[in-house]
């Protein structure tokens, strides 16, 4: 047969064409790829939850004083609603990032604020200046003008945040809602309860 083929002057076949490849061949590379795409999708999560921890802290430092207005906003013996925007609210938050929080300016220089949640469940509280307390709605909780528990379910008085005063206006520390596993002294355990740290 190659005399024939070099009569008529055909070339040879080119062995250039492509190898068959074999299933064997095909479920390797098949399944090298799966297990990469499946090691990129553990890999980006686990990543983050490693280095998340910084990027908090960093965003922390810069956004945890947050301004709830000027002081003539909080006439002296009042109780009022005072409202911010969550430091680390994300686009999809909506409303939820707006946070409120009870002001109660005693004089001039004696202020608290109080978070709005009730420390039974975290519905929010009510203030009724006829009565001079705070009442929760859910479970019957009560408290004084001053935070403290009056009576009902809830364990203790209400969070108070920790607050400063500058260039006439009122800041308070938002950067972490006060809770029982946070409370707010832990942040600013050297300052006087009732004291705005600097």
């Amino acid at each position: 047969m190659p005399d024939l083929i070099q009569e008529h002057g055909i070339s040879a076949p080119s062995s250039t064409l492509p190898k068959k490849v074999s299933r064997r061949q095909m479920l390797m590379t098949f399944g090298i790829a799966l297990n990469a795409v499946a090691g990129v999708l553990f890999a980006v999560p686990l990543v983050g939850y490693i280095f998340a921890p910084a990027k908090r802290k960093e965003i922390k430092k810069e956004l945890e004083w947050i301004t709830l207005g000027p002081l003539t906003q909080f006439p002296e013996g009042e109780t009022r609603l005072a409202t911010y925007r969550n430091p680390f609210v994300r686009p999809w938050d909506g409303d939820t990032g707006n946070i409120p929080c009870w002001v109660r300016r005693i004089s001039a220089d004696e202020w608290q604020i109080f978070a709005i949640n009730c420390t039974h469940l975290g519905c929010p509280v009510r203030w009724f200046p006829q009565s001079g307390l705070f009442m929760c709605p859910c479970h019957g909780g009560v408290y004084y003008a001053d935070g403290a528990r009056a009576s009902g379910p809830p364990p203790r008085g209400l969070f108070e945040y920790v607050f400063r005063i500058e260039d006439g206006q009122l800041w308070i520390k938002a950067g972490q809602v006060p809770t029982l596993a946070s409370p707010p002294s832990q942040a600013c355990a050297d300052q006087p309860k009732r004291c705005a740290c600097a």
